[in-house]
């Protein structure tokens, strides 16, 4: 069994920044691979498959780095605790918003994840094994960055199907290059999100702000401009760095890999 997640430290100069990558991991504990319906396949195309590669430079770069080993399956780390329901875990209240809450029951291509509702107490493991430790991380690291810098920037790098699927809210929808989500600009100062449209830009990417993706637990529970706590997630299409059939990189994945680095340093050197 891996580690919940890993953490790195820049080896050099360090800066406000942390990355935080909750999606890209794979594992599935036996417990969880217990109740689990959905084939290894779907596993792969619902992460945020090599986003941690892409982010690999953001410790030289100055940032820490927090990334997340286990499948979003098992426990999805961007969202809240009160996202579940009956059909996900026994006993919970109704919630149409939980089809992929804190437990998945259904993967994007609208199949199955799950066999049967968890129990109360496998909900409990998980929680206990994956997401508390990673958010407490997360906290902690915040807190940190304030202390030393006197504000602290947390970028959440994420990945999206370059099209949208059957279980999206924009189907067959073809969506723009790199996604900054900040729900409505209101979990980062303006400087850190206008650095990320006007860098992506730069490179030659289209950019949509919030469509399709505002942010999710992250964005909105760290994400507090006025106690110095900005927060942007940057969701970048998986065509621009992978085949999202075969799943494997493709050559534009260096180049986004250059883009995110950069991108880390601009952050970086901010100062609100």
């Amino acid at each position: 069994m891996p580690a919940p997640f890993s953490v790195t430290e820049p080896p050099g100069e360090e800066t406000p920044v942390i990355v935080e990558v909750p999606h890209a991991g794979l594992f599935v504990d036996g417990p969880a691979l217990a109740t689990l319906a959905a084939p290894a396949r779907s596993i792969g195309r619902d992460a945020d498959l090599w986003v941690d590669e892409l982010y690999a430079d953001a410790a030289d770069c100055g940032a820490t780095m927090i990334v997340a080993h286990v499948s979003r399956y098992v426990v999805d780390l961007n969202r809240s605790e009160r996202d579940v329901d009956a059909d996900s875990v026994e006993g919970a209240p109704p919630n149409a918003r939980a089809t992929r809450g804190i437990v998945w029951r259904l993967t994007s291509d609208g199949g199955r994840v799950l066999d049967r509702p968890l129990s109360r107490r496998e909900l409990e493991r998980r929680l206990d094994t994956y997401y508390r430790p990673y958010h407490a991380a997360i906290g902690a690291l915040i807190e940190r960055k304030r202390a030393r810098f006197g504000h602290a920037v947390l970028l959440a790098a994420h990945s999206m199907p370059s099209v949208g699927r059957a279980a999206h809210g924009d189907p067959s929808a073809f969506r723009a290059d790199v996604v900054p989500g900040t729900r409505g600009r209101t979990s980062a100062a303006a400087r850190f999100i206008d650095a990320v449209d006007a860098h992506a830009r730069a490179c030659g990417f289209s950019v949509a702000h919030d469509d399709p993706y505002q942010g999710g637990f992250t964005t909105m529970n760290y994400g507090r401009p006025r106690e110095a706590a900005h927060v942007v997630q940057v969701e970048l299409a998986r065509r621009l760095y992978m085949d999202e059939t075969s799943l494997h990189k493709n050559a534009g994945f260096e180049r986004v890999r250059a883009f995110c680095g950069e991108l880390v340093s601009r952050l970086g050197a901010i100062r609100p």
